[in-house]
């Protein structure tokens, strides 16, 4: 018996019929905190391409990226409300044990990993530190968007 799920997203697990099998839905946590949109070109080809044809093959692939993500806000936010109002789910973040337990098991991961995986350990290390920076921009800079929602719906959310 599945007790409740999260397969990728509301959409997809909507579509793939979730809602039909339990009625609790635990949001997205780190295994899966982004979904990137991506265009895969043969380097070479890519290279021996003349400018022109290089900058519009960024720009469609920029402006495909934008567009992606922002079907993905439209898509998800109407379906998880579908999931709640229709299919009578009880939606609810993942929890801070979840979330603690996650990064315990990630850092046994890439401890091993460090000393396993040659280029392992640099790669890492270049992402910690670019993490930090952008990181302390985000949190920083960032808005209260909980709160402005909170504030316009006159209601608290869960925590």
């Amino acid at each position: 018996m599945i007790d409740a799920f999260e397969f990728n997203n509301p959409t997809a697990d909507m579509r793939f019929g979730a809602q039909d099998v339990a009625k609790f839905y635990s949001m997205g946590s780190f295994h899966q905190a982004q979904e990137f949109f991506e265009i895969i070109f043969n380097k070479d080809k890519y290279n021996a391409l003349p400018a022109d044809l290089k900058a519009i093959l960024k720009y469609a692939a920029e402006a495909a990226s934008t567009a992606s993500t922002s079907l993905t806000y439209e898509n998800y936010s109407k379906d998880l409300q579908e999931l709640i109002v229709e299919h009578k789910v009880q939606a609810s973040r993942t929890s801070a044990d979840v979330y603690k337990g996650q990064l315990a098991a990630w850092d046994k991961v890439t401890e091993k990993l460090e000393k396993e995986v040659d280029m392992f350990k640099e790669i890492n290390d270049s992402f910690k530190a670019w993490s930090r920076r952008v990181g302390f921009n985000q949190f920083t800079n960032e808005a209260d968007y909980r709160m402005a929602y909170e504030n316009a719906q006159k209601t608290k959310l869960p925590r």
